[in-house]
Order: C-alpha cells, then structure tokens, then sequence
C-alpha cells in the first residue's frame, strides 16, 4: 500500500533513492603538486573563463568611468591577469561521473546527474600554478591581445590550437583538431 505524504496532502511519497560517491582519486591525482594531464584540458578551460570574466569586468568598469575607450592599459591587463590566477579558485572542484574525473565549475558544462564534487585539496593550487604558467608561456600582452580580437574565444586559443592542453589528450592524439573540440563540447 502507497505511503501518504507527510505533509497531509493524497499523493503518494516518492521511493525513488539517490546516492551518490566521492571520486576515488589516484596517487597523482591525490598527491601530485602538477595538474594531471587528463584533466588539464577542462583546467585549462576554466581559466580561460576566469581569464575572460575578469577582463571583462575591467573593461566595463574602465568603459563606465571614460567613455571613449574600452581597452585598458598595459599595468591594468597586467594586473587583472594576476588577480585571475591569483584568486582562491574555491568554486572549482573534480567529480567522478560514469568512471570519468571531470572538473566542475562555472563555465564548464554541468553534468546531468548526481554527483558529489570534491573542492579544495590540491585543486586550487594547481589551478593558480597552471594559470601563472600560462601568463609564463602566452605573455599577459599575446593574452589580452588575443582577448580584443576575440573575447569569446579565449579559450580557443589557450587550450584548443596545435599542442595545447585540449589537443595534446593521449587517447585523441590521432584524431584531428576539430574531433578533439567536438569530444570535448560533448562532454
């Protein structure tokens, strides 16, 4: 016989039961001070949105205060730069869906199911090491130029062109660029 709701009103309860796991990391991805490499693509793409969103928040307060021009000065990309890769990165964690370790966060993707996401531990500091080694690698200036030209596709340029962290992946080296970037908007 149905449960009544205890809430008083006819229907019956639900019985349907989720659960949901911590994801089980392995020795690198545990203790390891270097983001592991299969997950160095959906890093990468988070901090080219951080990247974006810090950029564009500065624009638009520079654009507010004088109105003749958006583009901010070397010293102001400079330090908005820093201050992407500098932040605490708190909102970023890795989940476990369907056997795969994927990073979650805003924008990435979310995943349609539950899942438990694991923040902290050694996430952060290698988000903000990756992000400082990209500041390295691409110089503020090639980053902020190629933010101008196109703001949406920030993370097309760090993460997706020849050997970069999205098309270096083991499993899809023999696959094309376009084949990477199609697997990668799908999951």
């Amino acid at each position: 016989m149905p449960q009544s709701s205890p809430l008083g009103d006819s229907g019956p309860v639900s019985e349907t039961a989720f659960s949901a796991t911590s994801p089980h990391f392995n020795a690198e991805e545990a203790y390891s001070a270097h983001m592991p490499e299969h997950l160095r693509c959906d890093a990468c793409r988070v901090i080219a949105f951080q990247m974006q969103e810090y950029l564009t928040k500065a624009e638009s307060k520079r654009s507010s205060a004088k109105a003749h021009s958006t583009r901010l000065s070397e010293s102001e990309y400079m330090d908005t730069l820093e201050n992407s890769c500098s932040q605490s990165w708190e909102n970023y964690g890795v989940q476990e869906v369907g056997g795969v370790k994927r990073f979650a966060g805003p924008g990435l993707k979310n995943q349609e199911t539950v899942s438990v996401m694991m923040t902290g531990g050694p996430w952060p500091a290698r988000l903000y090491k990756l992000c400082h080694s990209y500041l390295g690698e691409f110089g503020e200036e090639q980053i902020y130029e190629e933010y101008r030209r196109r703001p949406a596709a920030l993370a097309e340029f760090l993460c997706f062109e020849e050997q970069r962290a999205c098309t270096r992946l083991s499993d899809t080296q023999s696959k094309s660029p376009n084949k990477v970037k199609a697997l990668q908007s799908e999951l």
